[in-house]
């Protein structure tokens, strides 16, 4: 599994560390007390703030005790988060101000190689005004000012970590980059009614009877997950194989009909196997054409961030074929209103005729979902796509876009920072999103745009 960046927070005991743990992967995991040292062990999560992932480490209160004695034991605990992590986040209480064991900690940080960034925590209001300006003397620069409790200030924390973030992740994919020679398997999940041709199109791919098969709906109960080696014919007869994880899942009927326990847990298993795949094939029986549940089945999967390409089977026995792709395309179009383009191939699972230019189509979906764009690109795509279509000015105020930064991929995910961005309409929001996809190669996969604007300090308006 890829590493992904890593934050640890660290402070003396009490100054909100926990409570801010929590804040950042949404769920109330570590205890929180007024108390001081609640934290002892290391506790670990994903935060998620405004699109940028990371993991969080919610380290013990550091304290100068003997490494033999329970506080020292927890100080050595912290001190192996802090060295593993790409980025420390050194937590102040503003309104307790910078007291010796806060200098302290300074001390040690700055003799450690990761980057700090100072925090003051329990910001909100004057009330932290001295601690603030107190904190500068640790060396850190001007500290991010927030509050954990109330949310505030994350913002300024997101613009604070951001290039710490976009660091490791550029070192990450450096020390993958082997993995990516040589092919890391393609996660391809098929999906569709009960019927379609699922488990066959399998056993066609693996050129064996590997999934049981026959005229009757719902075999298939468990997701079943098959490795495979695929040869593409564009690199020869001699050329690797690409590996590929291929995965059989239960057929999906309106959730209406589904009154069965078995088939109620069957259905739920072939929607975690959506979560795990990368790219997931939506196999629509030609003989019946696009049905609503096909759309709904699309739609969930767009909705959990994976590429997704439509095959329609039974190609061989269509009648008045083309007609009916073109009738599918068209309805795919209205019905998919937020991803524009879909991938719809043609296949045999009887056959095997089009499999090879359903796994080319697979592969190369894989690829602009896991694309990343570089900064000087994105700001040249992002200077235009404005200049061509200013943003509106509801009230006769102007909207003004400040920047926009990519923040991870699978799915390309993105930030626009601005002013007054919460009254951009959701037109001027979907011209964004289809000009990225045209221009910078992200076609039709799973896009996530995300509009915030920095809190002005200075500003009291309301």
């Amino acid at each position: 599994m890829s590493r992904i960046p890593t934050v640890a927070i660290v402070g003396r005991p009490n100054v909100g560390k926990s409570t801010l743990f929590n804040r950042l992967v949404g769920k109330k995991l570590a205890l929180v007390d007024d108390r001081p040292g609640v934290t002892r062990d290391r506790r670990e999560g994903d935060a998620h703030l405004i699109g940028l992932d990371f993991r969080v480490i919610d380290t013990a209160g550091y304290e100068d005790h003997d490494a033999q004695t329970l506080p020292g034991r927890m100080r050595l605990q912290t001190e192996a988060a802090i060295g593993q992590a790409d980025v420390a986040l050194f937590l102040f209480d503003a309104r307790a101000g910078i007291v010796p064991l806060d200098e302290e900690i300074g001390r040690w940080l700055r003799s450690s190689k990761t980057p700090v960034i100072l925090a003051a925590n329990k910001a909100e209001g004057r009330a932290g005004e001295q601690g603030i300006l107190e904190s500068l003397s640790l060396g850190f620069g001007d500290p991010v000012q927030l509050s954990a409790e109330h949310g505030e200030g994350m913002a300024e924390l997101f613009e604070a970590l951001l290039p710490h973030i976009e660091k490791a992740l550029a070192e990450i994919a450096l020390d993958e980059e082997d993995d990516d020679r040589v092919d890391a398997p393609l996660k391809l999940a098929i999906v569709g009614r009960p019927n379609a041709g699922k488990s066959t199109l399998i056993n066609r791919m693996l050129g064996e009877d590997r999934m049981i098969t026959g005229p009757e709906a719902g075999i298939t109960r468990d997701s079943i997950a098959v490795d495979w080696l695929w040869r593409d014919p564009r690199r020869g007869a001699h050329g690797e194989p690409r590996p590929v994880r291929l995965i059989d899942t239960a057929g999906m009927r309106k959730r209406a009909k589904v009154q069965d326990k078995l088939e109620k847990m069957s259905v739920a298993d072939a929607l975690h196997a959506v979560d795990f795949a990368e790219v997931v094939v939506l196999l629509l029986d030609a003989t019946l054409g696009l049905e609503a549940q096909d759309l709904r089945i699309a739609d969930k999967v767009l909705e959990e961030g994976r590429a997704l390409v439509i095959a329609l089977n039974k190609w061989d026995v269509a009648e008045n074929a083309s007609s009916l792709f073109n009738g599918v395309k068209r309805a795919l179009e209205d019905g998919l209103s937020q991803v524009k383009g879909v991938t719809v191939m043609t296949v045999s699972a009887a056959t095997g005729k089009g499999i090879d230019q359903l796994m080319q189509a697979a592969f190369e979906v894989r690829d602009a979902w896991s694309k990343r764009v570089g900064t000087g690109e994105m700001n040249r795509w992002f200077e235009k796509a404005i200049e061509a279509n200013p943003p509106p000015a509801p009230g006769g105020k102007r909207i003004k876009m400040r920047y926009v930064t990519q923040v991870k991929t699978r799915p390309p995910s993105f930030v626009v920072f601005g002013t007054r961005v919460d009254q951009l309409p959701a037109s001027y929001e979907r011209y964004l999103v289809n000009s990225m996809r045209k221009e910078l190669g992200f076609g039709a996969v799973p896009v996530r745009m995300t509009f915030r604007a920095p809190k002005n300090p200075f500003d009291t308006k309301d």
